[in-house]
């Protein structure tokens, strides 16, 4: 029983017990009189079951046939359902689908009840988040877009993980988006293309502080008031598009909730497409999933101005979009860039640029250009140069003796030396002498015959002469 028949019951209880009049239950239950009569005759006929309305439990007239429920359940079971690999449709999705490809139309509301009581449908509640205050959106179509890259097994077992580089309009949710490998410069600049010339060129871009968008200054930079640029910044600022970080997910919460629309929808309708490449879905994804999702679920912005600007040519954009870098120039000419070498070639056979710097353009596709002083220069690339492996060989340490170095007879040393030597020796010999005179006819230590006297006792030591054989007699006794 609902809550007003509830009350009801509780009312005509009163009544019963003459604790009110009918007049009272009347105005109590906001009826007339006559149809408060009525109602407490049912009640003392049938009790409070009489109170209870009379459609209750009955099958309505607008109610689905039985056969279509069932032909719907089947088709839920069998395509829908999912499995332990795949994970299952929610009604919303199930009866787009069963409208689209079965011709099967039937309320989401319904077929949500349908499989809630069938089982192949839970109620999902999220836990519970800290309370966040939510930024309204912006008002003029164009004023910030926010990008954001979802990586994501986009074709489950059938293919490998990419990156969904997802760019949404914060007025009016407009989408576009663009399947890679990884969140990359190129990556980010094929939606961002593929957005200006569909559009124009926004005023905004609200990113991660990821280095392909933005990155923190240095110390020195933030001495100087430099701000760095990315490549994909530097491109934005040619452009005039401002890049804006976000602090937290939650601040980019319109791309975040759309990647979850993907990854639930865009999932399943690739299955369905049986599509696993990247390039199959990026044409799938142009001609049909974005149009159909901007058809559904895209809004009017505040106001009406659009603040997107007119798109430059086809070849102003070729030349924005490359990446830039600075390379020295040796003396030879050579520009060395990513692994390759490139010999320049100045227009002047005589002059060209060296030890200085250039500037190398790479586009999307590998082509590349030369700058020198905002000129192009033509180049030739060639090859590497080539470095021979050294032989692996054993060392062997071969002794290498060295002969003594022996001045010649003229050395101002060997002249001297000789003399001095000669009379150096004449000196010793004649202390030695003095000192077996003075000791007499001791023996010597080891107890041998005293040897005879090298002079007489009247000649003076100066004036002893002394040969070679003397002074070898000498050193052999051990006298000095």
């Amino acid at each position: 029983m609902s809550t007003q028949e509830l009350r009801r019951v509780e009312v005509f209880s009163q009544v019963g017990g003459r604790a009110l009049r009918l007049v009272d239950a009347a105005e109590m239950l906001a009826l007339s009189y006559r149809q408060t009569k009525r109602l407490w005759q049912r009640y003392q006929l049938e009790g409070a079951a009489g109170l209870r309305h009379r459609s209750a439990g009955r099958a309505s007239h607008r109610a689905k046939p039985r056969a279509f429920r069932e032909e719907v359940l089947r088709l839920i079971r069998e395509k829908y359902g999912g499995s332990a690999q795949e994970p299952r449709f929610g009604p919303t999705l199930a009866a787009e689908h069963l409208a689209e490809e079965d011709h099967l139309s039937i309320d989401a509301e319904t077929l949500r009840r349908w499989m809630l009581e069938e089982g192949l449908w839970t109620r999902q509640r999220g836990k519970k988040r800290a309370h966040r205050r939510r930024r309204p959106r912006k008002e003029h179509f164009g004023e910030l877009l926010q990008l954001d890259g979802s990586f994501h097994a986009w074709f489950e077992q059938r293919g490998p993980r990419g990156c969904l580089m997802n760019m949404v309009d914060d007025a009016t949710g407009i989408t576009q988006a663009y399947f890679g490998k990884e969140e990359t410069t190129w990556a980010a600049v094929h939606v961002l293309r593929l957005w200006i010339a569909q559009h124009g060129v926004p005023l905004a871009l609200y990113t991660d502080w990821k280095n392909v968008y933005k990155v923190a200054p240095t110390p020195k930079q933030e001495l100087h008031g430099e701000e760095p640029l990315t490549q994909f910044g530097r491109m934005c600022a040619q452009l005039g598009i401002r890049i804006l970080a976000a602090h937290s997910p939650q601040a980019k919460g319109r791309v975040e909730r759309k990647n979850g629309v993907h990854q639930d929808r865009l999932v399943k309708k690739l299955r369905r497409q049986g599509i696993a490449s990247y390039d199959t879905a990026n044409v799938y994804v142009q001609a049909a999933y974005l149009p159909d999702l901007n058809r559904r679920f895209a809004r009017h912005p505040g106001r009406p101005e659009n603040y997107h600007r007119a798109a430059p040519c086809a070849e102003e954009l070729k030349a924005i979009f490359r990446l830039r870098t600075a390379r020295w120039v040796s003396n030879d000419w050579v520009v060395r860039h990513q692994g390759r070498f490139l010999q320049l070639l100045p227009l002047r056979r005589c002059y060209g640029p060296r030890q200085a710097q250039a500037v190398v353009y790479e586009s999307a596709d590998g082509q590349l250009e030369v700058c020198y002083r905002g000129q192009s220069i033509a180049f030739t690339e060639i090859p590497a140069p080539s470095h021979q492996p050294e032989r692996e060989t054993s060392t062997v340490h071969v002794p290498c003796p060295r002969g003594r170095h022996r001045p010649g007879p003229e050395h101002p040393y060997k002249r001297h030396a000789e003399k001095e030597m000669k009379q150096r020796r004449r000196r010793l010999l004649a202390r030695a002498a003095a000192a077996r005179a003075a000791g007499g006819a001791s023996a010597p230590p080891n107890g041998s015959a005293p040897a005879p006297p090298a002079a007489t006792p009247s000649s003076s030591a100066g004036d002893i002469s002394i040969g070679e054989e003397d002074i070898l007699i000498e050193v052999k006794k051990g006298t000095f």
